[in-house]
């Protein structure tokens, strides 16, 4: 299996780690979707990462349909609850957390791609109102509870450490840290796991 995505992307970081907990290879291919010549339409239409290439030709795309898929993969640490209930509340935490990296990424990209003469400033408060909303919730239903769901890490608290990452690898100036300190202890605990640190995105 080929994987193609970048060192910067927290959805490509997502899968990364759910592959590296699961204990199953796949090799990575790197590619910048923003370059002129980039290829990532051959492989997925919508030009995203991360996709992941099959050994029979087939693709799957976007994010949560990978990490689902290469949960079946191996017996080793169950990320997804079969329980119905169970999942939902998971694939749930999830979204939430692919809230954040949506906002985040919407947010960098007016900064970053637009000229400031045609930025939105109401549209950038809007992306960054998101991710306070989410950080609050995401704080709140934590509590004082050691993972996002059970007694284990799932991929609730993949989704979640990959959002956090990203947001102190982009927006350092958004002090969730202090400000949900049960957050920051998930993170610096996730931050200890060879699959989180080894996923990290570049500091240069």
């Amino acid at each position: 299996m080929k994987l193609i995505g970048s060192l910067t992307s927290p959805y490509v970081r997502k899968v990364r780690i759910v592959f590296f907990e699961k204990k199953v290879d796949v090799d990575l291919e790197l590619e910048n979707v923003w370059a002129p010549d980039t290829k990532i339409a051959h492989n997925n239409p919508l030009g995203k990462i991360p996709c992941l290439l099959l050994e029979d030709g087939e693709t799957i795309y976007d994010s949560r349909v990978i990490a689902e898929y290469a949960d079946t993969l191996s017996p080793v640490g169950k990320l997804i609850p079969s329980g119905s209930r169970e999942r939902a509340t998971v694939k749930t935490w999830e979204a939430l957390a692919d809230g954040v990296m949506d906002a985040g990424i919407l947010a960098r990209l007016e900064q970053t791609l637009r000229p400031p003469e045609q930025q939105s400033p109401v549209w950038l408060e809007r992306q960054m109102g998101k991710i306070d909303a989410a950080l609050a919730q995401m704080s709140e239903k934590l509590g004082e509870n050691a993972w996002c769901h059970s007694n284990q890490m799932a991929l609730a608290d993949i989704a979640v450490g990959c959002a956090l990452g990203y947001l102190l690898f982009r927006f350092p100036n958004i002090a969730w840290q202090a400000q949900y300190p049960n957050l920051d202890t998930l993170y610096q605990k996730l931050m200890q796991r060879p699959s989180f640190a080894e996923t990290a995105p570049p500091t240069a």
